[in-house]
Parts: C-alpha cells; sequence; structure tokens
C-alpha cells in the first residue's frame, strides 16, 4: 500500500494540543474530524441501501457486456475474419490476372466470388476490402454506377486507402460525364495522399488532362504546373512541362 503523503501533517503518535479559543478554552479538532468521517460513511452506506438493486444490476450488466465482447471476439469475429480471408483468395488471383468477371461471381475451385464475400462477410476486414475489389472489377468492366456503389461502401482508413477509394470515384465519376463530381474526388484523393508524392501526382495529373479535354486551359495550365511544383518526384511530373507548353502556346 502506497504511503500517505504527510507533509503538513501531525506526525503519528503526537497528541493534539487543540488550539485556544478567545476565552481560554481548548477546542479539540479530532472529535469534529472523526464524527464527519463518520458521518461520511453513514451517508455512503445509506445510499448504497437505497440503491443496492440498481447498483448490483448495473454491475452485472457492465460484467455482462464485457463477457459478451469477449465471446464474440473469440468465438465469432477473428474466426469470421480467418474465413473470409481465405475464402477470398481465389478471388483476389483472377484480379491480379484482370479476370474481373470471374473474380466477381465465380473464380473457380469452389471459392466465392467478391460479391458472395461481402455478403457472407461484410462486417470483416475482408469483406470490406472486397468492396473495393468489386469497385474496381466493376470500373474496368464499364459498370460504372455498380462501381461507384461498391466504391462508396468501401469504409477506407490509414493513408494509402482512402487515396484508393476517392480515386476510383473519381475515374467512375469521370466515366459518367460527371466532370465536378469527378474532380472532387480526385482533389480528395490528392488531399488524403498527403506527401505521397507517387499517389498524389497520379490524380493531380488526372486533374489537369480532364481539365484540357474540358476545354479549360486556365485551369488545366494551373494543374500542370501544380503538378511540377507539389508533385515533381513523380513520373506524371515529367510529362508535366510538354502540356505547360502546348498551354501556354495556346493549344
Amino acid at each position: 500500500m502506497a504511503k500517505k503523503n504527510n507533509i503538513g501533517r501531525r506526525p503519528t503518535g503526537t497528541p493534539s494540543t487543540g488550539r485556544k479559543g478567545g476565552t481560554g478554552t481548548t477546542t479539540v479538532e479530532g472529535d469534529d474530524t472523526l464524527v464527519d468521517i463518520v458521518e461520511v460513511r453513514n451517508q455512503g452506506l445509506d445510499f448504497f441501501e437505497r440503491h443496492r438493486n440498481t447498483i448490483v444490476y448495473g454491475a452485472l450488466i457492465v460484467a455482462a457486456l464485457v463477457i459478451g465482447y469477449v465471446v464474440y471476439n473469440t468465438f465469432v469475429k477473428l474466426p469470421a475474419e480467418k474465413n473470409a480471408a481465405a475464402e477470398m483468395q481465389q478471388a483476389q488471383v483472377q484480379f491480379e490476372r484482370d479476370s474481373f468477371a470471374l473474380a466477381l461471381t465465380n473464380p473457380g475451385q469452389g471459392f466465392p466470388g467478391f460479391l458472395d464475400i461481402i455478403d457472407n462477410y461484410g462486417s470483416t476486414e475482408a469483406g470490406n476490402l472486397a468492396n473495393y475489389y468489386a469497385a474496381v472489377s466493376y470500373l474496368n468492366l464499364g459498370q460504372y454506377e455498380a462501381a461507384l456503389d461498391f466504391a462508396k461502401s468501401f469504409k477506407a482508413k490509414g493513408r494509402l486507402l482512402p487515396t484508393m477509394k476517392f480515386g476510383v470515384i473519381g475515374d467512375a465519376e469521370s466515366e459518367l460525364g460527371n466532370t465536378e463530381a469527378a474532380m472532387d474526388a480526385y482533389q480528395k484523393a490528392i488531399d488524403a495522399a498527403g506527401d505521397n508524392f507517387l499517389t498524389g501526382g497520379y490524380y493531380q495529373n488526372k486533374v489537369a488532362l480532364l481539365l484540357r479535354t474540358q476545354g479549360r486551359n486556365e485551369e488545366a495550365l494551373t494543374a500542370f504546373r501544380r503538378l511540377k511544383s507539389d508533385f515533381g518526384q513523380s513520373p506524371e511530373a515529367a510529362a508535366a512541362d510538354k502540356y505547360i507548353a502546348l498551354l501556354e502556346a495556346g493549344q
């Protein structure tokens, strides 16, 4: 047990001399303190007696919640995470082969596709990641509305995944002809990239090219200049000089 801080207190075993009042009588402090302690103790006991059932039931509920959380994580969540990750591997193989239709629904060898993973394991990390894979698959298959739906359902965490999510949304919106929505998504991808010049430069280049395609040359010129100044180490920045020269020449 930690020792109490006795600075400023009367040493243990030293009798209290009290203090003298104006009449010369001695006022004893110890009795007053003892009375206060007893009163506090009695009040605490009285409160417990009056609220015994509420306190006991509350403690039982908290204990049940803690136990339930531990049981759920141990016997439900963790096994589901492992199963989802294992069952998604074949779909990932087809995805890497650019076999996007197979990856979505029938990757082979009896394994489920990304859509079944989402349905069966949607609450797991693997199920969540399957939303991203599905979005990219539909994007490559030219089904842009579906790509948007799955990309928006993907809960992106960290630094890289939000950039990837907004990038897919930008690509889908661009393909649908929603230029402003695409620009907004690309800008979010750039912001999420932070100091990652590779991903930041990649999407800054997309913004610049989209603006040029739309005939918004002044904005495109500004975007290409930003690509050079803010993401000069990115591969896309190497080609920016060509576009800057063309735009400055009015082409």
